[in-house]
């Protein structure tokens, strides 16, 4: 019995001591519930990716791929007409001499 009485009173005083070492929590995480935290996990992935694509498309823009596309298909339009020039008056004269 006296085993039994020593345990409780070691429980008791090991409870009351490691109730005094708890730390306390902010106000914000009382307040703060899991709809909203999830909330604020979904809003700050959300911002992360939105910034991520904004900053892909400035490097984007800043290789000016726009001007080099136009530019592309601005030669390569000479290129084909003169090769098709060329190729209508090889067909002309075989077909006409």
């Amino acid at each position: 019995m006296n085993k039994l009485l020593v345990i409780t009173v070691l429980v008791a005083v090991f409870a009351l001591s490691a109730e005094s070492f708890r730390v306390p929590r902010q106000a914000d995480e009382e307040e703060q519930g899991t709809i909203s935290k999830i909330t604020d996990t979904v809003k700050s992935y959300y911002a992360g990716a939105v910034n991520t694509a904004s900053e892909y498309l400035e490097q984007i823009k800043g290789l000016k791929l726009e001007e080099k596309a136009k530019n592309l298909y601005t030669e390569t339009s000479n290129i084909m007409s003169t090769y098709l020039g060329i190729a209508q008056d090889q067909l002309y004269h075989i077909f006409h001499h």
